[in-house]
C-alpha cells in the first residue's frame, strides 16, 4: 500500500505548476539523451560499413554493409529500452532535488528547508551508479542468454533493485546524510527493490517511459518520508 499511495500522490500533484515545470523539463532533456545516444549508436555503425569489407581467410565481402545497416535499424528501434535505465538514473540525478521540494513543499509543508546535495558530489554519485548499471546490464547479458524466456523478468528486478537503492537513497540522504539513507535502506530493502522494479517495467514502454523518472523520484520521496515516519 506504501508504493501505490506513494505513486498516486505523485501521479496528483502534476497539475502543481510548481511539478509540471520539472516533468517537462525531464522529459525534454531524457528525449534529447535518448537522440544523443541513438545518433552515436548509428554514427558508431556507419563507420564501421562500407561499399566493401576486407575478412580474413574470406576475402573481401560487400553484404556485410547491408548487415551492419539493418543493424543499425534494429538498434536504434531497441536500444532506447535499454538506454532508459541509464538515463533515467541521469534524470533523477539532475533533477531529484527540484522534484523532491515540490513534493515536499504541497504534501509536507511543516518541515524544514533540506540543505541542497553540492553539485559535484550528486555528479560524481551519478557517474559511478551509471558505472553498476553499466556493468551489471553487460553481465546480465549472459542471464538472458542463458534463460531467453526470463530475460524481462531479469531485467526488470536487477535494474528495479538498482534503481530502487538509487532513488531512495538520492531521496533519503537530502535528509539523513549518506550513512542514515544506507541504514534505512537496508532496514525497508524489500519494499525499495518492489517499488524499484515497478518503476523499471513501464521503462520498458515507449512514451510511458519519458515521465517515469520524475514520478519516479516523486514517488520515492514519498516512500522515504513514510518509511521514515516524517
Amino acid at each position: 500500500m506504501i508504493i501505490l499511495n506513494a505513486f498516486f500522490a505523485a501521479l496528483g500533484q502534476i497539475g502543481d505548476p510548481k511539478f509540471r515545470s520539472v516533468l517537462f523539463r525531464g522529459i525534454g532533456l531524457t528525449i534529447l539523451l535518448l537522440i544523443l545516444a541513438c545518433a552515436g549508436a548509428i554514427w558508431f555503425i556507419n563507420s564501421l560499413s562500407g561499399n566493401e569489407i576486407s575478412l580474413p581467410f574470406v576475402g573481401t565481402v560487400s553484404w556485410l554493409n547491408d548487415v551492419l545497416n539493418y543493424s543499425g535499424i534494429f538498434l536504434v528501434l531497441v536500444l532506447p529500452v535499454f538506454l532508459m535505465v541509464p538515463v533515467a538514473s541521469a534524470i533523477t540525478s539532475i533533477f531529484l532535488e527540484d522534484v523532491a521540494q515540490a513534493v515536499e513543499d504541497k504534501h509536507y509543508p511543516t518541515l524544514p528547508k533540506a540543505p541542497r546535495i553540492p553539485v559535484s558530489e550528486a555528479i560524481m554519485d551519478g557517474l559511478g551508479f551509471l558505472g553498476v548499471l553499466i556493468v551489471a546490464n553487460i553481465l546480465a547479458l549472459i542471464l538472458y542468454a542463458i534463460f531467453p524466456p526470463f530475460a524481462p523478468f531479469i531485467f526488470w528486478a536487477m535494474n528495479g533493485f538498482l534503481l530502487g537503492r538509487e532513488y531512495f537513497t538520492l531521496a533519503a540522504m537530502r535528509r539523513l546524510g549518506r550513512d542514515g539513507a544506507r541504514k534505512l535502506r537496508a532496514k525497508h530493502v524489500t519494499t525499495i527493490w518492489a517499488a524499484g522494479t515497478l518503476m523499471a517495467i513501464p521503462l520498458s514502454v515507449p512514451l510511458v517511459n519519458l515521465v517515469i523518472p520524475i514520478l519516479g523520484a516523486a514517488t520515492f520521496t514519498h516512500i522515504y518520508h513514510k518509511l521514515s515516519g516524517t
